[in-house]
């Protein structure tokens, strides 16, 4: 098992590229393993024929255990050994999900549960990508390319809309009877995650409601969504109450320095990923936007190192950009709280002059909940972070 990072320290087998008996060349694929959220393809270390296979599907091993055996004294064109090829008759095929095959054949291409998994996602028609793999097999590399060449002529998906409400969609049609289907292997991570941080944090809820008025000159004159001001808002008023940038260490609130900020992105019905920006406090709120972009993109299209989806110190979701008003978001373990961002929705509110006079105004506003860990914070303290950030918010540009 390869290290892939400094913060990871075990990997689940996905699936196998090669059985017992076949031949493999060095950087040739040979499996498929997922740490945490990222899946990645395994190149072997040499060429050679796998003699072994020593971590079965599903298994979890830790970093620098053994995968596999090759013996790299074999010749290749060598038919199978028959002994391997009977033990593998009489075994099924690895699999990954229950559902989905290892591999899937088109014509002369064959495609790894990875690159399918991508394909699917980024709307890609595999038979449009020139595969480099043997035999013409498209990789993981080659898909990555071709979307990232594409890019230039993709929208990216709006990481917030101005408005809660949608027009109408046509339904999908209702399934004939009742069918059963197993989790994937991300949605038992974030299930698993989930139900842990219930289990840990004495989890409570705070609520502000916040008027984006002076964000919504500047991000108009910028073409920008929300979310980076109040990204760089967040920033702020982490660094002015520095009890919330903490994490957990068993019994022990670790203090950072640096606000790495964790943005949560969908992934349509595979799930969530929460891709990590180190040193967030170095960025200006259009350095946020471009990073927040990149990392959206990349996350969407299974491109994000083990190491840029850990080590985060505070979390911000962003489910207004889908139209929702308030939730009470799940802490993502070990930080102490996670900021969400809702719906910014026009509306009659009342305002005072210098006067001292009240009027009804239409003002852009948005909920702001904070959910906080009772067992390293108080009420007291997630209310002041909250109208720090709220003020920040209000008085964007001005003294």
């Amino acid at each position: 098992m390869p290290q892939m990072g400094v913060s990871v320290a075990e990997g689940t087998i996905v699936a196998w590229h090669k059985r017992v008996g076949d031949w493999v060349e060095a950087d040739e694929t040979l499996c498929e393993i997922s740490t945490d959220k990222v899946d990645t393809e395994v190149p072997s270390p040499a060429s050679g024929r796998v003699l072994e296979i020593v971590a079965e599907v599903e298994q979890t091993v830790a970093v620098g255990a053994l995968l596999a055996r090759i013996g790299t004294d074999a010749v290749a064109g060598e038919p199978h050994p028959d002994e391997h090829l009977d033990a593998e008759r009489e075994r099924p095929a690895a699999h990954g999900d229950d559902e989905q095959p290892a591999s899937q054949q088109d014509g002369h291409a064959h495609y790894s549960p990875v690159v399918l998994r991508i394909a699917q996602r980024e709307g890609v028609d595999l038979r449009q990508v020139d595969g480099s793999g043997r035999d013409g097999r498209v990789r993981k590399q080659d898909l990555l390319a071709f979307i990232e060449q594409r890019g230039d002529d993709l929208q990216e998906p709006p990481l917030h809309i101005d408005s809660p409400y949608r027009e109408e969609t046509v339904a999908p049609e209702p399934l004939a009877g009742e069918q059963g289907e197993r989790l994937s292997r991300m949605r038992r991570s974030i299930a698993e995650h989930m139900v842990r941080s219930l289990q840990t944090a004495a989890h409570c809820t705070s609520i502000v409601e916040a008027d984006m008025s002076a964000l919504e000159v500047e991000r108009e004159k910028l073409g920008l969504s929300y979310l980076p001001f109040v990204a760089r808002c967040a920033i702020d008023a982490l660094q002015a109450h520095p009890t919330l940038n903490v994490t957990f260490d068993g019994d022990t609130l670790v203090r950072h320095r640096d606000v790495n900020l964790g943005i949560a992105v969908s992934l349509g019905e595979d799930g969530l990923i929460v891709p990590v920006i180190h040193r967030a406090q170095e960025l200006s709120h259009q350095g946020l936007a471009s990073r927040i972009a990149e990392l959206a993109q990349r996350a969407r299209a299974g491109q994000l190192s083990a190491d840029e989806v850990h080590g985060g110190t505070f979390t911000i979701t962003n489910p207004g950009g889908y139209g929702t008003l308030a939730s009470t978001p799940i802490i993502n373990q070990p930080q102490v709280a996670i900021l969400d961002l809702e719906a910014v929705v026009k509306r009659p509110v009342v305002v005072g002059d210098d006067a001292g006079r009240d009027s009804i105004a239409i003002r852009p506003m948005a909920n702001l909940c904070l959910s906080w860990d009772h067992r390293a914070l108080d009420g007291a303290l997630a209310a002041k972070f909250l109208a720090t950030l709220r003020r920040r918010i209000e008085k964007w540009g001005g003294a």
